[in-house]
């Protein structure tokens, strides 16, 4: 598999945004073609790379490294003119986390911060996957309910099975949890999700600065890409053209039925 994916907009149409998506415990670059050929066509560069393989006996050089490692991705993006702002970091699962904790650090690898962020089933500290995930199907129970993501998990032959029984390391979570990162943010949770807790995304997110805490209804952990991923795409489009605009939203209700 190549070191990264990538999903470019339609031809002839200006660059939005810079989009890098970090995958989660077990998932791929295929994880997320469907997702990032989405924001793709509202003509945001995205690119995909590896999921974060957590490290809990050494987190900060484990950060180090997935730093360096993002500043390589995003550097890469850049065109004549240099990479497209604003650079906004999409995490899944571990993948939120990593990516949370890494933007609590002050300066990493070079990269400096992002411009936002978008955490997405940030895991919480719960024992594997809510012992849940004896066989397969169970597991992709656990992830998602839409019989085309269930497909895609299924035959990719790279998807690592049985990894959400992996714990999370308490380091990470705490890094990411207690981060402190000033940018705006977009926290997803599905409500059906039984490797999140509520109590401790709803915590951060009113500790945080600027971050807006959204939930999926009948989303379990997969939130990017259950049957809900049309809806959960929109609400993430609509906040990198909120970003854009300052997070002054575009579109502002006056009077509504419903």
């Amino acid at each position: 598999m190549t070191q990264y994916t990538d999903h470019h907009g339609p031809e002839g149409l200006r660059t939005r945004g810079t989009v890098v998506v970090v995958p989660g415990r077990g998932e791929t670059q295929a994880t997320y073609a469907r997702f990032a050929a989405r924001l793709a066509a509202d003509a945001y560069r995205v690119r995909v790379v590896d999921a974060y393989e957590t490290d809990g006996d050494d987190l900060p050089a484990s950060l180090d490294s997935f730093g360096s490692r993002i500043a390589d991705a995003v550097e890469g993006t850049a065109a004549e003119d240099g990479v497209v702002r604003p650079l906004v970091l999409v995490g899944a699962d571990t993948g939120a986390a990593a990516v949370a904790a890494l933007a609590g650090r002050a300066l990493h690898a070079g990269l400096g911060q992002p411009d936002a962020l978008v955490l997405a089933g940030l895991p919480g500290r719960v024992a594997g996957a809510a012992g849940t995930s004896d066989t397969w199907d169970d597991e992709l129970d656990v992830r998602t309910s839409c019989p085309v993501h269930r497909s895609v998990l299924t035959g990719d032959s790279h998807v690592r099975r049985g990894s959400l029984n992996t714990a999370v390391p308490d380091a990470l979570l705490d890094a990411a949890y207690d981060s402190e990162a000033a940018v705006p943010q977009l926290i997803l949770v599905g409500d059906a999700d039984p490797l999140a807790d509520r109590d401790a995304l709803t915590r951060t997110a009113k500790s945080l600065p600027r971050a807006r805490l959204s939930v999926v209804r009948g989303a379990h952990h997969d939130a990017l890409n259950d049957l809900q991923h049309r809806s959960v795409a929109a609400e993430i489009v609509t906040f990198l053209e909120t970003l854009r605009n300052e997070l002054v939203p575009v579109v502002a209700v006056e009077s509504s039925a419903w």
